[in-house]
C-alpha cells in the first residue's frame, strides 16, 4: 500500500498537512487490515448475490468489486487519510490481491505439496465440523479426467515428444497405468461420447446438433436446455441417475452424472436461484478475491495472447486458417484460463474431502485445436498445461483421506482439414439449396461447384416436369413446400425437410428435388450419404453411382473405402435412431493425409467418420482389470468400440474399487427410510438390473 501511494498520484495515505512516516505507515497497516478483513467477511456474501450474473461477465466485476472494497476500507481509516479515486480504487485493489496470491505461491516455492496441504487441512475442519471420521482408508476412490478433444496419437506423439511429463511418468513398463485406444460412434463429438460415458447410454443422438420434426425444435448439445434435455431423456432410458450417483461429483461438464456435487455443469445451468449448485460450484472458487484477480489477470494475458496467434498467423498466410475474431478470443479465455482453474481447484477439493468418485472435464485443448490446429504449437502449449492440472490433481491425492485411482480419457480425437466453404467456395447449406434449385448466394452461385448444382437442378426439373426450363426457374415449381433445414456437426452434415412427417425417403427427396442426392453424392468434398429407400431400405451413396444397401455395407469398401474398421457398423447403428436426419452427409477423408472438410468453420474437427476425430484414448491404473478383458478381438484386436462399452467399463472398475459385492435381496431386507433409501435405489438397483458384467453395486 505504500509503495502505491508513493507510485499513484490519485491515491493519498496522510492527512491534508501531511503526516511522519511513522503515522503513513500506520494508516497504511489500518487500511491493508481493513481490505484483508472485509475481503474475509464480505467478498464471499458478494459472490453468493451474483449466482445468476453469466460467467463471462465476473472477469469485468470481480475487478469493480475489489476495489469497492478497497473504497469502504479507506473511509474506514481514522481522520480520513485514506483516499482514492474509483479508477485509482480499481488497479489498488488488483495489485495487492496479485501480490498477495504472488508472495504466497513464491514462499511455497519448490513445496509443490503446500497448497495441497493447505486445503487438506481446511478439509479436515470441515470434517471434524460436521462429525465425519477423520480415519483414513477404506475403499479407494476414483478421479476420471477427462482431456477434451485429445485423440489417442496425438496423446502418444504428444508423450514422445517429452511434453507432458506427468502423465508419461504414468506410462511405460514399469509405470502405475496402461494407455488402451477406444473408438467413437458415427457422432465423434462430447455430446454422444459423454452422454453415453455418464448416463449409459447416447441411443438417438445422431450429431452435435440436428431437427427433430416431431417437436419442431433443433436439439444444439451445448445448450443448457438440450443438454437437460439428453440428460433427462438418457436417465428414462436406463432408469439409472448415472456414473456418479452414489458419493460423486461432477466438474465441467455437459452432463452431471447422476451427482450431487456440481460446478460449471451445462445441464444444469438453466436452473435458477439457490439451488442452482453449478453455478454456486463455480462462485465458490471466486470466494476468495486472490484466485479471482488471479484468473482475472491470466484471462485477460489469454485474452492478448490469442490476438497475437491470429495476427501472427494472418500476415503469414497460414492454411488452412478461420476467423477468430468476435467473442471468440474471450471464448477461448473461458475455457483455457476461468474453466481450467475452477475444476482444477473443485476436484482438489472434492479429493480432499474423501468423495468416491469425481468426473471432469477439460476442455482448453479441444477448443483451440478447432480454431489453430490439432497439432499447432498454440493447442500443444495448451495441452502441455493441461498436463500441469494433471499433476496438480495427483499431487492433492496424496493428502485425500483415503486412496485414489487417477483414469485419464478423451471422448473424441479431431481430424485435420480445410473447411468445405474454403475448399469449394459454399457452404453445405449453400450445395443443398443449388441443387434444390433454390436461390443461393451471388457469391455461392459463382463457384464451380454452386453452378453445376443449379445446373443439374434446372434439367433435373424440365426432365421432372417433361417441359423446358427457363434460366431463373426453380424447382418450386415440381413441389412446393418450407425449405430444408441444413445443419452441420463438425464433418457431419444433417439435412431435414420439415414439412414431410418421419424420415423423408430416397424416392420423395427425387420426386421433390430431382437433382440433389446425386449433386451431393457426385461433389468431391462428400464422401457418402445415408438415405432411407422405400424398396431397398437404408442406403449408402457414394460418387460414380455407388448404392449400398446399409445391410450389405462393408468396412473399407464402396462408399466406405479408407474410413477403417467399424465404419459401417457405427452407421447402421445411427440408421435406427427415430431423430435421424432425411439426409446424413459425412464429408470427404483423405487417409494418406488424414484431413477431412469441416462443414463450419474449424480446421480440427470431429463430428463424424474419418480419421483421428473416431479414435480416443483410456489411460487407467493396472490395479484395475483391463479396459478390453472379456470382449471378442474385432480387426483391430480387442478393443471398445463406442462410448456405452467405455461406460461400462467404468462401471466394472467403481465397483473393483468398491470392494466386495452385497446381492440385491441383501440390500432389501435392510433397505433405509427417507432420502436414504432414495439414494440407495438409485445407486444400487438400476446397476444390478444390468445383470451380467455389471452385476450389483456395493451398499
Amino acid at each position: 500500500m505504500l509503495v502505491l501511494a508513493a507510485l499513484l498520484p490519485g491515491f493519498h495515505l496522510q492527512a491534508a498537512g501531511g503526516d511522519s512516516a511513522t503515522d503513513t505507515a500506520l494508516t497504511a497497516a489500518w487500511g491493508a487490515g481493513a481490505f484483508g478483513l472485509l475481503s474475509a467477511l464480505v467478498w464471499p456474501l458478494l459472490v453468493r448475490a451474483l449466482l445468476l450474473v453469466p460467467a463471462l461477465l465476473l472477469g469485468l466485476l470481480v475487478f469493480f468489486l475489489n476495489g469497492s472494497l478497497l473504497l469502504v476500507a479507506l473511509r474506514l481509516i481514522p481522520d480520513g487519510r485514506g483516499d482514492a479515486g474509483p479508477e485509482t480504487a480499481v488497479v489498488v485493489a488488483a495489485v495487492m490481491s496479485a501480490v498477495a496470491s504472488a508472495t504466497s505461491t513464491a514462499l511455497a516455492a519448490g513445496d509443490e505439496g503446500a497448497y495441497p496441504r493447505r486445503l487438506s487441512r481446511a478439509a479436515g475442519r470441515r470434517r471434524r465440523r460436521n462429525g465425519e471420521d477423520e480415519a483414513a482408508g477404506g475403499p479407494p476412490g476414483t478421479v476420471f479426467v477427462q482431456l477434451d478433444g485429445v485423440g489417442h496419437r496425438v496423446l502418444t506423439e504428444a508423450l514422445d515428444a517429452g511434453l507432458l511429463p506427468h502423465i508419461a511418468q504414468r506410462l511405460g513398463p514399469d509405470g502405475t497405468h496402461r494407455l488402451t485406444h477406444w473408438r467413437t460412434d458415427w457422432s465423434s463429438q462430447t455430446g454422444a461420447s459423454q452422454l453415453a460415458i455418464l448416463h449409459g447410454t447416447n441411443e438417438d443422438v445422431p450429431a452435435f446438433r440436428w431437427y427433430e420434426k416431431d417437436t419442431g425444435r433443433t436439439i444444439v448439445s451445448n445448450r443448457p436446455a438440450s443438454a437437460a434435455e439428453l440428460q433427462r431423456r438418457a436417465v428414462e432410458r436406463t432408469g439409472d441417475g448415472g456414473l456418479l450417483t452414489f458419493d460423486g461429483a461432477s466438474r465441467g461438464n455437459l452432463f452431471s452424472g447422476g451427482a450431487e456435487q456440481l460446478a460449471l455443469v451445462l445441464s444444469m445451468a438453466a436452473r435458477r436461484g439457490r439451488s442452482n449448485r453449478s453455478r454456486a460450484g463455480y462462485f465458490a472458487y471466486f470466494r476468495d478475491p486472490a484466485n479471482a484477480v488471479r484468473t482475472a489477470v491470466s484471462f485477460a494475458f489469454e485474452v492478448v495472447r490469442e490476438v497475437g496467434e491470429s495476427t501472427r498467423a494472418r500476415l503469414r498466410h497460414e492454411r488452412p486458417r478461420v476467423g477468430r475474431g468476435g467473442l471468440y478470443p474471450l471464448i477461448r479465455a473461458f475455457a483455457t484460463v476461468v474453466e481450467r482453474d475452477v475444476v482444477v481447484a473443485a476436484v482438489m477439493a472434492d479429493v480432499l474431502a474423501g468423495r468416491s468418485a469425481v468426473y471432469a472435464d477439460f476442455v482448453a485443448y479441444d477448443e483451440v485445436a478447432h480454431h489453430s490446429g490439432p497439432r499447432s504449437g498454440d493447442a500443444l502449449r495448451v495441452l502441455a498445461r493441461l498436463d500441469r492440472c494433471v499433476g496438480a490433481i495427483a499431487r492433492a491425492t496424496a493428502y485425500a483421506p483415503r486412496a485414489y485411482h487417477l483414469v485419464l480419457l478423451s471422448d473424441h480425437g479431431q481430424s485435420p482439414g480445410e473447411t468445405f466453404e474454403a475448399a469449394y467456395g459454399l457452404t453445405l447449406r449453400d450445395l443443398v439449396r443449388a441443387g434444390c434449385g433454390l436461390p443461393v448466394s451471388r457469391r455461392a452461385e459463382r463457384t464451380r461447384s454452386g453452378a453445376e448444382a443449379r445446373y443439374a437442378a434446372r434439367h433435373a426439373v424440365r426432365a421432372a416436369l417433361h417441359r423446358p426450363v427457363h434460366e431463373g426457374t426453380t424447382e418450386e415449381g415440381a413441389a412446393s413446400g418450407p425449405q430444408p433445414v441444413v445443419l452441420a456437426s463438425g464433418n457431419l452434415g444433417l439435412v431435414s425437410f420439415p414439412d414431410v412427417p418421419g424420415r423423408m425417403s430416397r424416392e420423395q427427396i427425387d420426386a421433390r428435388h430431382p437433382a440433389l442426392l446425386r449433386t451431393l453424392a457426385h461433389h468431391p468434398g462428400i464422401g457418402f450419404l445415408l438415405v432411407r429407400s422405400e424398396r431397398h431400405g437404408s442406403l449408402v451413396l457414394g460418387r460414380a453411382g455407388a448404392e449400398v444397401p446399409l445391410a450389405e455395407l462393408t468396412d473399407g469398401e464402396g462408399p466406405l473405402a479408407g474410413f477403417g474398421p467399424g465404419a459401417a457398423a457405427a452407421i447402421r447403428r445411427t440408421d435406427a435412431f427415430p431423430h435421424v436426419a432425411d439426409i446424413m452427409v459425412n464429408s470427404m477423408y483423405d487417409p494418406g493425409t488424414g484431413r477431412v472438410h469441416a462443414f463450419e468453420e474449424q480446421i480440427g474437427s470431429h463430428g463424424g467418420l474419418g480419421g483421428e476425430q473416431s479414435h480416443a484414448f483410456l489411460m487407467a491404473p493396472r490395479a484395475l482389470s483391463e479396459a478390453a478383458a472379456g470382449r471378442p478381438a474385432d480387426e483391430d484386436g480387442a478393443e471398445l468400440a463406442g462410448a456405452e462399452q467405455v461406460h461400462r467399463v467404468l462401471r466394472r472398475w467403481l465397483r473393483e474399487c468398491a470392494g466386495p459385492q452385497v446381492p440385491l435381496s441383501v440390500v432389501g431386507a435392510r433397505r433405509p427410510s427417507g432420502a436414504a433409501a432414495a439414494a440407495e435405489s438409485a445407486a444400487v438397483a438400476p446397476v444390478a438390473a444390468d445383470g451380467g458384467e455389471d452385476g450389483a453395486r456395493t451398499a
